[in-house]
């Protein structure tokens, strides 16, 4: 079965990095993965949450939030349930997950770091989106720490993205766009490190159990996919880029 934009199995979609999107932010970045747009916005903060006082660590963590019109048909915003729905509250766990996977937090010292990611339009891959962007967000508020001389060094010890991979027609293919998202056999989110080493593999058969085979296949796709991702986030920062 041919995708829905003639893409090979192994393509991606286009992939914009945007620096500096916002004035306020320490670190603010547009990312754009085909038709989905997800604002990153990294905040610092002075303080840890009480559990963190005193243990000279610091805590990364992020906020997820899809604006009513991002899809298709509006979706109310939480507030006017007077609480987070479970999949906003299950992507943003996921995220905060995946940026303190590269964090040495013993070297950002006791502060915190919100990394808010907001969905302005939505074609399949949110997540994933958040996570690629969310790290550069976060990685330019700890160059801003650097460069202000409040650290020494940037505390993140790698990079960190995150790429969907699926069954769709009875292919194993790359970045499911909504249309194959929403009628994949098989549906997987991948989160790894530039290094190409797992942080987390959501996998699903939505409609038929799937093979060994079939996962080698599409962890061998968003291993191909995060190392385009990883190029994109380093160009975006340009010659900026370190880890030191």
């Amino acid at each position: 079965m041919a995708r829905p934009d003639l893409r090979r199995a192994d393509e991606m979609r286009r992939v914009r990095i945007t620096t500096g999107y916002t004035m306020h932010a320490e670190g603010s970045v547009l990312v754009e993965v085909g038709n989905t747009k997800v604002l990153c916005n990294a905040t610092v903060e002075d303080r840890v949450p009480p559990f963190l006082a005193g243990r000279g660590l610091g805590w990364v963590t992020a906020e997820y939030s899809m604006l009513p019109r991002a899809t298709h048909t509006r979706s109310p915003r939480d507030i006017s349930k007077l609480k987070l729905n479970g999949r906003s509250a299950e992507i943003q766990r996921l995220i905060g997950r995946s940026l303190r996977a590269v964090t040495d937090r013993k070297a950002l010292g006791e502060r915190q770091v919100i990394v808010d990611c907001d969905v302005l339009q939505a074609d399949g891959g949110t997540r994933c989106a958040s996570i690629t962007g969310g790290y550069v967000a976060l990685w330019l508020a700890c160059q801003g720490l650097v460069a202000r001389g409040v650290l020494p060094r940037i505390p993140l010890t790698g990079q960190v993205a995150a790429v969907s991979a699926g069954v769709f027609g009875g292919e194993p293919v790359l970045d499911l766009c909504y249309e194959e998202d929403s009628a994949a056999d098989v549906d997987c989110n991948l989160v790894m490190t530039g290094t190409g080493e797992f942080i987390e593999i959501q996998g699903t058969g939505e409609g038929r159990p799937f093979t060994k085979e079939e996962l080698t296949r599409l962890l061998a796709l968003g291993k191909k996919g995060i190392a385009r991702l990883c190029r994109e986030q380093r160009k975006a920062v340009g010659d900026a880029w370190n880890l030191s």
